[in-house]
This record gives C-alpha cells, sequence and structure tokens, in this order.
C-alpha cells in the first residue's frame, strides 16, 4: 500500500527524513480492525518525529500520521482516535500510552490498523476530510478548554500563535460556547482570521490586551510564554499542549507563585472527549479550517508547508 513515513531523522529539516512509497498492508491482530483512510490530517507530531523525537533509529520505516476517517471492512464510517494503550482495548492492560505513529504504524496510508474500540462513528454531517482534523487538533483544544482550564460561558481565553490547527480550533470552540477570545499572531492575515473565527481582538504576540484573562491556551512556547504569564488574572490557568518554538526560559516562577496560577500540561483526550467535540460540531455546525488538500502521493508538500507555518487551519492527506 502506498504510505508517508519516516525513513530517517533529520533535527535541522525534517523534510529531508520524510519519503512515500510502498509498504505492507496491516495485518490487524485480534481486537483490532483495518480501516481504509479516506482523509487524513497532518500535525506537528509528524514534524517531531522527523526530527527523531519520540521515535529510536530501530523502529524506522515508520508510517507518520494520528488523524484518519475512513471506513471499516464492514462498512462502518468512522474517526480514529488515536491514543493506544492504558485502556486494556486491543492491547495488554499494562501497557503505557502512545499514540499512532509512535508505537504503531500510523494513518498517512491507504490503510491503518487500530483497536477496534478506538474507532468512533463518524458523522454524516461531516466529510471525511473535516472529521480527520478532529482527533489531534480539535480533540485537544476541547480538552484544554473544557477539562484542563474548566472555562465557562464568560470566562475569558488568550489563544497564543494563531494558525496552527490547535489554535484555530481552540478559538472557534471556545467562541461558540460564550467564551470570550484573545489571540495573537505575528501575521496580519493570520490576525484577521482569528477575528472571523469569533476572536474578539487579534494582536501581535506580547501586545497588552484589554484585561487579564481567566485562561491562556500555550502551543507556542518560548516566543510567547512570558505573555501568557503576564496576560493571565491571578489563580488563572495556562494549559500547555506543545511548544513549537521551543521550551521556555525563564519560567518566571515568582510570578506563577506569587499569582497562584496554574499550569497544566494536555495531551490529546480520551475516547469521550472526542465523542464530545464531534457532537458539540455537529450541533454547533463548527466545522475544521482547512488550509490544503492533498494527495498521499503528494505528501512532502503538505510536510513542508506545515514546516513553515505558513498553514491556517489543518493540512489534510487523502489517500
Amino acid at each position: 500500500m502506498l504510505a508517508a513515513y519516516a525513513a530517517r531523522f533529520d533535527p535541522q529539516d525534517p523534510r529531508n527524513g520524510l519519503e512515500v512509497g510502498d509498504r505492507p498492508a496491516p495485518e490487524p491482530p485480534d481486537g483490532w480492525s483495518t480501516v481504509d483512510v479516506r482523509a487524513a490530517a497532518l500535525n506537528h507530531h509528524d514534524l517531531w518525529s522527523l526530527r527523531g523525537v519520540g521515535l529510536r533509529a530501530d523502529q524506522l520505516p515508520m508510517i507518520l500520521g494520528t488523524d484518519a476517517a475512513g471506513v471499516t471492512a464492514d462498512g462502518r464510517e468512522v474517526v480514529v482516535h488515536a491514543v493506544v494503550g492504558a485502556t486494556g482495548h486491543g492491547v495488554g492492560p499494562t501497557e503505557g500510552r502512545t499514540i499512532l505513529s509512535e508505537r504503531y504504524p500510523g494513518t498517512l496510508a491507504e490503510h491503518v490498523a487500530v483497536p477496534t474500540w478506538n474507532l468512533v462513528d463518524k458523522p454524516s454531517d461531516l466529510t471525511f476530510a473535516e472529521a480527520a482534523c478532529v482527533p489531534t487538533a480539535w480533540l485537544t483544544a476541547y480538552r484544554m478548554l473544557f477539562t484542563s482550564a474548566q472555562v465557562s460561558p464568560g470566562d475569558s481565553v488568550l489563544v497564543q500563535g494563531v494558525g496552527g490547527g490547535v489554535a484555530s480550533a481552540a478559538i472557534a470552540l471556545a467562541a461558540a460556547t460564550g467564551i470570550e477570545v484573545f489571540a495573537t499572531s505575528r501575521d496580519a492575515t493570520k490576525r484577521d482570521r482569528a477575528i472571523a473565527l469569533g476572536a474578539t481582538l487579534a494582536v501581535e504576540p506580547g501586545a497588552r490586551l484589554p484585561r487579564r484573562v481567566d485562561a491562556v491556551i500555550e502551543t507556542v512556547g518560548a516566543a510567547t510564554w512570558s505573555h501568557s504569564v503576564r496576560s493571565l488574572r491571578p489563580g488563572g490557568t495556562i494549559v500547555v499542549a506543545g511548544a513549537t518554538s521551543g521550551d521556555a526560559s525563564p519560567a518566571e516562577l515568582q510570578r506563577i507563585f506569587f499569582l497562584e496560577l496554574s499550569v497544566v500540561g494536555a495531551t490529546m483526550g480520551t475516547k469521550d472527549d472526542l465523542q464530545g467535540v464531534l457532537a458539540l460540531m455537529v450541533r454547533t455546525g463548527l466545522r475544521p479550517l482547512i488550509d490544503t488538500e492533498l494527495p498521499l502521493a503528494d505528501a512532502a508538500r503538505g510536510i513542508a508547508r506545515l514546516a513553515s507555518g505558513e498553514q491556517l487551519g489543518k493540512i489534510v492527506i487523502r489517500p
């Protein structure tokens, strides 16, 4: 089958590690199902994998991709929950948590094998491309807002780094549920897009906000960390789900303890969270912002665009 996979690592230019070619079709063990992938979506996790973060050389070649929507052998239209392990479903009961493309081959392929328990019915209202954007970015944003930060209608959030999938999803989800959103981007076009997604105000990183917020959605890291800490009200929460610009240093611990700020990590979400965000999208009419759709054979172009940071929304790959 055709697949896009990490063949080697290149910390400086992850694109050099990607190859698209023939790989063995999956042979699912008991309790697993094979999904014919109709659409997959790229994430920064794919770039980190190509840099050698989270993978060892002896695991190569590894098919990339954590997101997919497709069809099972019996015709069921599904969305794939990419978190495997820690539940005992389809794997050993003591197996630790991982996500597709780390221990098990990922979704940037014509077919992917996953534990049957990990399959969620695709809402008929969503296209395969839209549904494929949900299991990492939208799931993570949903968990960051409503589980980790526990914000509710009337609260306010700052979303750092408009353009990425998690940030765009967080703006749309928060605005749709009555939460006031401030957003940042270095790019004027992306700031305009943040307003279109529902943000009240979009400013350059580091700009002073009209008031301090209840929570910050942080996926950028070093470039925005100080602004995140200083934009938060006393007792507020920063939720971290990434650090695309590197680790933050210094951490501004004095401000964190004096103002009793909370710093919470978030990685993906549960199967229940995935079902919850899909249901919310159906009820509200929210749909993922798609930047580009490309055929699987052209996955390298999608990886290059993701690495450039020029995208606004998700890059979808169609086998």
